[in-house]
């Protein structure tokens, strides 16, 4: 058995398929992907998906669109508008200058 082939059958003991479907390349490079991807992926028209090739094999996940410290912002800041421009004015005038 080749080197490439045994690595392969381990990553297959390894990993748990629990959705496996197929889509056909077309002539533009573009894929519709099947409805059960999108549902276990959580994705919709309009999302983006990230695709990661390593030793393994490729996976495919949804692509983080936005900060997930987004819905931090501004805690703790109250009277002190975002962003450093905004921060720095604020500490030169509590420093008085």
């Amino acid at each position: 058995m080749s080197n490439s082939k045994s690595r392969a059958l381990k990553y297959e003991k390894r990993r748990a398929v629990i959705v496996e479907k197929q889509a056909k390349i077309t002539n533009k490079g573009q894929i519709t992907v099947p409805r059960a991807i999108r549902k276990a992926l959580g994705v919709g028209p309009g999302d983006v998906l990230l695709f990661e090739v390593d030793n393994a094999g490729v996976s495919v996940q949804r692509a983080r669109t936005k900060s997930p410290f987004a819905k931090y912002r501004g805690i703790g800041n109250r009277g002190i508008a975002s962003g450093t421009k905004e921060i720095n004015r604020w500490v030169r005038g509590m420093r008085g200058r």
